[in-house]
């Protein structure tokens, strides 16, 4: 049972950046969370500085290095998601522009990559770097179409 009510996603600016349609994205997350069959009680994604998330990385997962999200789910198996995402808009921006992207579609694919760890999506090896970013694409195109 979920006691959580209004929307399960929720958005929090440590560092400012753009995001349109922010009520749209949040039920865009959810649907996707339905399709992956994943029930989530709350995500929290955090938007914050390259300088945060490295705190992040070292603190919890003894990593030294920049990195553009950090996921960590918080509930059990078998239990409804309950997750941070953290997210480096610093380095969001620095890969849009080494991957000559918009810097809103890498900020998007970055937060359905964190969407998609949470629902059993790797990205160790190869092989799970070639599904993730498949259902990244899928989803991004998604999301724009509509």
């Amino acid at each position: 049972m979920s006691f959580t009510t209004g929307p399960k996603t929720q958005f929090f600016f440590e560092t400012q950046t753009t995001l349109t349609q922010r009520s749209k994205l949040k039920k865009f997350i959810e649907t996707l969370f339905r399709k992956e069959e994943k029930e989530i009680e709350y995500v929290n994604y955090i938007f914050c500085s390259d300088e945060r998330v490295l705190g992040i990385n070292n603190e919890f997962l003894a990593h030294d290095y920049y990195t553009d999200i950090i996921t960590f789910e918080l509930s059990g198996k078998r239990k409804p998601v309950q997750a941070e995402v953290y997210i480096s808009v610093d380095r969001v921006r620095d890969n849009a522009k080494r991957l000559k992207e918009s810097f809103s579609k890498e900020l998007h694919r970055v937060i359905f990559h964190g969407a998609l760890h949470l629902c059993g999506y790797r990205d160790k090896t190869a092989k799970d770097q070639k599904e993730m970013r498949k259902m990244e694409d899928h989803y991004l195109k998604a999301y724009f179409r509509k």
